[in-house]
């Protein structure tokens, strides 16, 4: 129970660098949870990972095994909450801001700009 603090900085922390997908914070994870905070050795990190890409939904809830594994079902809980909750607050008040926007002469060349980015 007392790494739940830090596992909550940790993965909100990391919930901020997934822009482009959940695996383009892969790398700060294992810096994070293995050579800084030392939670897990690489192996079990990569052991998880896989597990991860074989069962279906996000690929990313490969970090409820992470939080399960240093804090047992609360640290799994806690993780998933953490990563997840502060990108699906933002995008809940992004979308609300631009829906304020519908007026705003640029709104659509931007959405339109933004679509293919979006999809690659």
């Amino acid at each position: 129970m007392k790494e739940l603090p830090g596992l909550i900085a940790v993965f909100a922390y990391l919930s901020l660098l997934t822009v482009g997908g959940g695996m383009a914070a892969f790398p700060e994870m294992k810096t994070l949870v293995v050579d800084e905070h030392h939670w897990m050795t690489f192996p079990q990190l990569i052991h998880l990972y896989s597990i991860g890409q074989m069962a279906p939904g996000p690929n990313m809830m490969m970090i409820a095994g992470i939080g399960q594994w240093v804090a047992g079902p609360m640290g799994a809980l806690v993780v998933v909450l953490a990563f997840f909750l502060p990108t699906g607050i933002l995008a809940l008040y992004v979308g609300r801001l631009w829906k304020r926007l519908d007026h705003w002469p640029w709104r659509d060349s931007i959405q339109r700009g933004l679509a293919p980015v979006s999809i690659g």
